[in-house]
């Protein structure tokens, strides 16, 4: 008589994702707030707000890392795209003004290896630290006849919440505005497929050597964390709108923010482009309009604030070690980016 099926012979290890979620609940509650009651080991987890809020409005996001993951398994290095997920969520939210409260995670893959998960999982803890919210829970799917082993997948969920009163939604911005934009770390987690595409048609690895620089590092240079940088600011000035600058660069970003009526003038000269996205576009032969609507260009943040306001803005940017950049003026128009110079 044949041995019968068990959920291990399936494909499926309940005990190895059980051993590496026991480690993980330890490593979560570092980044849990007051708010949080209960966290990863129930089916939910609960947060209570905080009485300082009068009337909280919830803000919430959802993203992936997209195909910088093809990036990370041939590296096989997997500690840095647990912040990206994080990054491309609260980055998100973070543009309603909303404070992030916590985030919820989400890994599927083919085959459970411990070594991998427990990598990528250390990222979404030191993300959600830099983020200052609370790793709440998350999913776990092992499916071996959905994904080939030795793959995986990661999605993200954050949940912030903001005053009523202090919502960030563009709807007051006007012609004379001023437009500031916070620089980015590199390529963040957009515009992989065409990365990835460009270096494989011309015979370069991953992990090359490339005009001085190391491309591993480069490729896989996790997504900035704008939250204690933005909500700070809200504290002492108004802003008027942000936009989170990811896949279409700020020529399809920036309008989501702007009211009917205007528009956007920026200068390119003013950004300092790092150099990955011109070595791109040489190898690519990728053209200039292109890169502009595919990659954020060195900037990962737009912030839009009163004229009377810039000055201060830039100043207390400075006082925190932090080099904004004028791109540019609102304009009479219809929610486009006029790009010049």
């Amino acid at each position: 008589m044949k041995p019968g099926w068990n959920y291990k012979k399936a494909g499926v290890d309940i005990d190895k994702a059980e051993e590496s979620l026991e480690r993980v609940k330890v490593w979560a509650q570092k980044t849990w707030r007051p708010e949080v009651l209960s966290g990863i080991g129930g089916f939910a987890g609960i947060v209570q707000m905080d009485r300082k809020w009068r009337n909280p409005c919830l803000v919430a996001g959802s993203d992936g890392v997209g195909t910088k993951l093809k990036v990370a398994l041939e590296l096989q290095k997997h500690d840095t795209v647990g912040i990206d997920l994080v990054a491309m969520c609260v980055n998100d939210v973070l543009c309603s003004g909303a404070e992030p409260l916590f985030f919820l995670d989400y890994f599927a893959c083919g085959k459970l290896q411990k070594e991998v998960f427990e990598a990528v999982l250390s990222g979404i803890i030191k993300g959600c630290q830099e983020a200052q919210c609370a790793l709440l829970g998350g999913e776990t799917a092992e499916m071996p006849d959905m994904y080939p082993e030795g793959t995986y997948d990661l999605a993200g969920f954050a949940v912030g919440v903001v005053e009523e009163g202090e919502i960030v939604d563009g709807k007051d911005i006007q012609e004379g505005d001023v437009v500031l934009g916070i620089p980015s770390s590199g390529l963040h987690s957009n515009g992989f497929s065409l990365v990835r595409k460009v270096l494989q048609e011309n015979g370069i690895p991953f992990d090359a050597q490339v005009e001085g620089w190391n491309l591993a590092e480069e490729l896989l240079r996790p997504t900035r964390i704008y939250v204690p940088l933005v909500l700070s600011l809200l504290r002492e000035i108004r802003i008027k709108g942000m936009a989170h600058i990811t896949g279409g660069g700020i020529v399809d970003n920036l309008p989501r923010v702007l009211p009917e009526g205007v528009g956007a003038r920026i200068r390119k000269e003013n950004i300092e482009v790092p150099w990955i996205f011109g070595f791109l576009q040489s190898i690519g032969q990728i053209p200039e309009s292109e890169m502009w609507r595919v990659f954020n260009m060195g900037i990962g943040l737009v912030m839009i604030v009163a004229q009377e306001d810039e000055e201060k803005l830039l100043r207390l940017c400075h006082q925190r070690a932090e080099k904004p950049v004028l791109l540019g003026e609102i304009i009479r128009g219809e929610r486009k980016v006029e790009l010049v110079g």
